[in-house]
């Protein structure tokens, strides 16, 4: 049993002390993982990765729901979890009338040249991966492990217990169905 599988162990005992002892041991994963995250997306994004890595680790080590992990693998699938859900919540904020909504940031220099690049569709991409989920749910965490959480397909072969070769199928799949359904306008 790795360290971080028997601290998260002890997190589900309801070890006071364990949540303290499994962040430093995974930060630096973490950390890196929501940079990858970050660095796809749109120039002037306010969402640190430090920040990202901060409240996905809150909410996986929140004390007031139970949390069971069977391995750090499984961890880092729900880290990926998380991560996508602020990402998309922060999409959400900033779409909303409140927070500037219909609006773009648009650096002086395009603003002279009069161009204006689309903002992705992140909040597109969620709605797609809940369909994907209902038709194939390994294929809508794949997307989860890779687009969200940056992983490479190797990472996400071991992550998902497959092998690279599959992964490589797999994420063709997945790729070839978002296109179809965004193509298709859903």
């Amino acid at each position: 049993m790795s360290e971080v599988t028997r601290i998260l162990s002890a997190i589900e005992q309801g070890d006071p002390h364990a949540a303290a002892q499994l962040l430093p041991l995974i930060y630096e994963d973490l950390r890196q993982l929501a940079a990858r995250k970050l660095a796809q997306e749109k120039p002037g994004q306010t969402l640190q990765a430090t920040a990202l890595v901060h409240e996905a680790y809150l909410r996986l080590v929140d004390v007031d729901r139970a949390q069971h992990w069977d391995s750090r693998r499984h961890f880092f699938a729900a880290a990926a979890e998380a991560m996508r859900r602020i990402l998309v919540e922060d999409a959400r904020r900033k779409g909303s009338v409140k927070h500037g909504g219909g609006r773009a940031r648009v650096a002086l220099d395009d603003a002279l040249l009069g161009e204006v690049r689309p903002n992705p569709a992140l909040l597109e991409i969620d709605e797609l991966l809940d369909q994907l989920a209902a038709v194939n749910a390994k294929a809508a965490e794949l997307v989860k492990l890779r687009f969200f959480a940056g992983l490479t397909g190797e990472q996400t072969a071991v992550v998902l217990d497959m092998s690279p070769r599959s992964v490589d199928l797999l994420w063709a799949y997945a790729r070839a169905w978002f296109f179809e359904k965004m193509q298709r306008g859903r």
